[in-house]
């Protein structure tokens, strides 16, 4: 088969053997907005047409390319759901001699009704159930918009999404605070230390107005105020979540799960990380859920 995880800015595509192994493996800078004008077949046969002539079937793709700026929406499936509740979602699209499966994302609403939405980051967590207890757990996906997601019996009973990595990103090129920052690699006691800050009192707006006031009065160094203020974000997510039982599972791109592992460390959670390509398992797995006609 051929796996496709395709988002906003790029692609990624396995092909498959029966047994659900990698044979190979493509990636490109081509995500669902550089597609023109939205001519995603020929997008697809640029990148893997060689396998499609080849016989490779079926074919599925999550993420992005199921959303309403993608090739099809797929409309999202309601927690809780596992894969077989996910794959009884999947769209079906055809081209030429060819046709191809789109997974759909997820839904919940929360506590006050407030609905939020995943896509992308179901097929990661289905990929990686069999590292998951049977009991209840919580499996956070660090992002630009990081999920938090509890997972009980082999279905995700709802989740939650945090906008840190954008927030980090606006406030470091485009707020006052960004002015007096150089960049650097992470500074890890900067950013252990902006981790604690957001446990104190006073709120997230506070502490934020703190980085600048700190480096007007030599307390922090320009190349280590980008490492506090993401210590602050990312520990005030941490804090929003609460004190979650048992270990926090940490799925997706090593740099940015590697923060979160020393930020949960350093408030004494125990982490597991969990492997980044979880998203090829999972559309391996949702496959054998397809009418085998």
């Amino acid at each position: 088969m051929i796996a496709i995880d395709w988002g906003t800015s790029s692609f990624r595509a396995y092909w498959l053997h029966a047994d659900g192994h990698v044979l190979e493996k493509r990636s490109a800078p081509l995500g669902i907005l550089n597609v023109e004008q939205g001519k995603f077949a020929d997008a697809l046969e640029s990148q893997v047409g060689d396998w499609l002539i080849a016989g490779a079937t079926p074919v599925l793709m999550s993420g992005m390319i199921g959303s309403r700026q993608g090739w099809v929406e797929a409309p999202y499936a309601g927690c809780p759901a596992g894969a077989k509740e996910i794959a009884a979602g999947m769209r079906e699209v055809s081209w030429a001699r060819h046709r191809a499966w789109i997974v759909p994302g997820l839904s919940t609403r929360d506590s006050s009704g407030t609905p939020d939405v995943m896509r992308g980051e179901e097929t990661q967590i289905i990929g990686a159930l069999d590292r998951l207890p049977s009991t209840s757990s919580w499996v956070c996906l660090p992002g630009t918009h990081s999920k938090w997601a509890e997972v009980r019996d082999g279905k995700v009973l709802r989740f939650s999404t945090h906008m840190t990595g954008e927030v980090f990103a606006l406030m470091k090129a485009h707020s006052i605070l960004g002015r007096m920052m150089s960049d650097a690699p992470t500074d890890s006691a900067w950013f252990e230390a902006g981790v604690r800050r957001a446990q104190d009192s006073g709120g997230l707006l506070h502490h934020l107005f703190g980085v600048r006031a700190k480096g007007l009065f030599g307390q922090i160094p320009n190349e280590s105020a980008a490492s506090y203020l993401s210590g602050i974000l990312i520990g005030d997510e941490l804090t929003s979540i609460g004190n979650v039982q048992g270990s926090v599972y940490l799925l997706g791109d090593p740099s940015l799960v590697g923060l979160y592992q020393r930020a949960l460390e350093s408030l004494a959670r125990t982490a597991v990380v969990l492997d980044s390509d979880s998203a090829v398992r999972g559309l391996f797995t949702l496959a054998q859920h397809l009418p085998r006609s």
